[in-house]
């Protein structure tokens, strides 16, 4: 087995300052000494091979590490849908239907009980919303491990997978922030915003995951390039931002409102000016709501616009 991510803290005595000891394979609290995991097996491909003159250049010994994207962790095998042998002949006919029958039941056998079906299903679905949402691996990647747990726990029964499908994802997201709002998912979803919250406030508790809160730094970058303006324009919307921090106006608003009226101040301030309009449709808020957060950033920091 692997680490056990769910192990934060030592048992004994309540320390975070763990230890994995790669060669030992062991895990242990560096405080107290508690020996936490042991017999660890490293799940990280080998990339070491050796022949009769000794180790070789050639890393292509072992096939593809397990994967979380895939519902058998890609260990299952699968018959080629060509009519070819080993030796890349075609097949005669009299033993194509037999081939055939093999392929369908060996596609059957991939997917045992109803849990392997729905986890199948969900992470294909994880799998399109990253793609149409242009969102890394490392996104896939733990939004299918959050799904998976979540499914283990009995979560998933009286939800839908899409609904819990976009709650993994937006937490996976608020985790690595990657700059995606509850409204980005609802977009590319069949799904309203509310829906996605509750799902995901559910999982977050009954799975007992913590995420950083979001601060409005965080989506400053992905907002620039959407609106189409330059890095000076940047720097003034990120120190508009750092001087609300600082002031703390940014408490109880919405990360997206706090930059998409520091937008709007920078590009006045800048000669890149953009609409208000324009600024809504790519942070998803309305333009009341960035009328009233610029008016009083201005106010509150000093700064004055000719509008």
């Amino acid at each position: 087995m692997g680490v056990d991510t769910t192990i934060v803290k030592c048992l004994e005595c309540n320390s975070r300052n763990l230890f994995y000891d790669e060669n030992r394979g062991e895990r242990h609290c560096q405080d107290c000494g508690l020996l936490l995991e042991e017999r660890i097996v490293d799940q990280s491909p080998e990339w070491r091979e050796f022949n009769e003159g000794g180790e070789s250049t050639n890393r292509s010994r072992v096939g593809a590490p397990s994967t979380n994207l895939l519902h058998d962790k890609g260990l299952s095998t699968q018959i080629d849908w060509q009519n070819r042998d080993y030796a890349g002949a075609a097949i005669n006919s009299k033993n194509r239907s037999q081939m055939y029958r093999m392929r369908k039941w060996q596609m059957r056998s991939r997917v045992k009980g109803s849990q392997e079906r729905n986890l199948s299903v969900a992470l294909v679905q994880i799998g399109l919303v990253c793609s149409k949402m242009g969102l890394p691996k490392t996104i896939n990647e733990r939004a299918a491990d959050i799904y998976r747990r979540a499914l283990k726990a009995g979560l998933i029964r009286g939800r839908s997978i899409e609904g819990t499908v976009a709650a993994s994802l937006f937490i996976a997201n608020q985790q690595l922030s990657t700059a995606r709002t509850v409204d980005d998912f609802a977009k590319f979803t069949k799904l309203t915003s509310k829906e996605i919250s509750r799902t995901y406030r559910d999982l977050k508790r009954k799975l007992s995951i913590k995420t950083p809160v979001p601060t409005p730094m965080v989506y400053v970058a992905r907002f620039v390039s959407d609106l189409g303006l330059n890095s000076e324009t940047e720097r003034r919307t990120r120190e508009i931002i750092k001087k609300a921090e600082d002031y703390e106006l940014t408490h109880g608003k919405s990360p997206s409102g706090i930059v998409a009226a520091a937008l709007y101040i920078a590009g006045q301030e800048t000669g890149q000016v953009r609409t208000q309009r324009e600024i809504a449709e790519v942070t998803n808020v309305t333009e009341v709501t960035i009328r009233n957060r610029y008016k009083q950033l201005a106010n509150n920091l000093g700064i004055k616009l000719e509008i």
